[in-house]
């Protein structure tokens, strides 16, 4: 499993640069298909430019694919992927749907118009603590007078993320602590993700998406709109379309992988975001994270 925006920091993916060739070329590939210096922005920051979603999402991309890249002929081969949002690109490289190349390419504009569509509409979004999905979809539906505001990941149990306009979401909030949420708390976002607001990024995702050369997966890849496994080419494409307006079905997505027999999960890139959620969504499944060079060397030498 591949983690998505949230998951950076600075310093990400140096000590893989210095230790391993392929992660030196990988970075160095990266920095010319971006036009920029993305593996010193990686290395050194400063945080605020790694945080801007034009550079975070290429980069957690970069991290995702080196590690995979280093660890693919040492490790067990994986039956099925899955990611969160960005993610979800990382996972269909993984699975043979995308070359590296396409993948960045497509997570360079993806980035860059969900970007501008947070200049054009807009947006924040909210985590709320302590509810659960059908509760917050009711909070929502409630709090639409004040604008557009719905339901953006639904993470794990009691971890559900809300998006839309700023006094719709802000609306939702008061009215989930008053419905006994423990928390609600606004994200430092540049827009509001998964939500209507994205359209204008839809649109013009869906024309490089039509032009890119998706392959058919050669193993099942967990749709995030779906949280089912898809492996045909149309409908990969029309679900990274359909991706940036409607929710991260993450916690149903784990279930399914769990009802269908897996057992062991790996987080693949920085951070461990995704495994603190996949111990709250199904305690039975072993996850593991890796994303350092020592956990890489550690697995290359087991």
């Amino acid at each position: 499993m591949f983690p998505g925006q949230g998951s950076q920091f600075v310093g990400m993916g140096k000590d893989l640069y210095a230790n391993y060739p392929l992660a030196k070329d990988l970075f160095d590939r990266a920095n010319t298909i971006m036009d920029t210096d993305l593996a010193r922005i990686c290395f050194e920051g400063p945080e605020e430019e790694l945080k801007q979603t034009q550079i975070t999402q290429p980069a957690i991309f970069v991290h995702s694919m080196v590690v995979f890249e280093l660890i693919r002929n040492a490790a067990p081969l994986p039956v099925a992927v899955a990611g969160h949002s960005l993610g979800e690109y990382s996972a269909l490289v993984a699975a043979g749907a995308l070359e590296f190349e396409e993948g960045l390419q497509l997570v360079k504009i993806r980035g860059s118009l969900m970007a501008q569509a947070g200049k054009i509409h807009t947006g924040t979004m909210a985590a709320i603590i302590g509810l659960d999905g059908p509760q917050v979809d009711q909070v929502c539906k409630q709090a639409e007078a004040a604008g557009i505001v719905c339901t953006a990941n639904y993470n794990s149990p009691g971890q559900i993320v809300i998006s839309g306009e700023v006094g719709a979401v802000r609306a939702a909030m008061e009215l989930a602590k008053s419905s006994g949420a423990k928390r609600a708390i606004e994200l430092v976002v540049s827009g509001a993700f998964h939500s209507p607001l994205m359209e204008n990024a839809a649109g013009g995702l869906l024309h490089a998406l039509q032009s890119a050369g998706i392959k058919r997966a050669s193993i099942p890849v967990y749709s995030n709109v779906q949280a089912t496994a898809v492996n045909e080419v149309e409908e990969i494409r029309d679900l990274l379309y359909q991706q940036l307006t409607h929710p991260v079905r993450w916690q149903e997505i784990i279930e399914h992988m769990a009802a269908a027999g897996m057992t062991t999960v790996v987080e693949i890139g920085p951070g461990r975001v995704l495994s603190g959620l996949n111990r709250r969504i199904v305690r039975e499944l072993n996850t593991a994270a890796i994303g350092t060079a020592e956990e890489v060397a550690a697995l290359l030498n087991s």
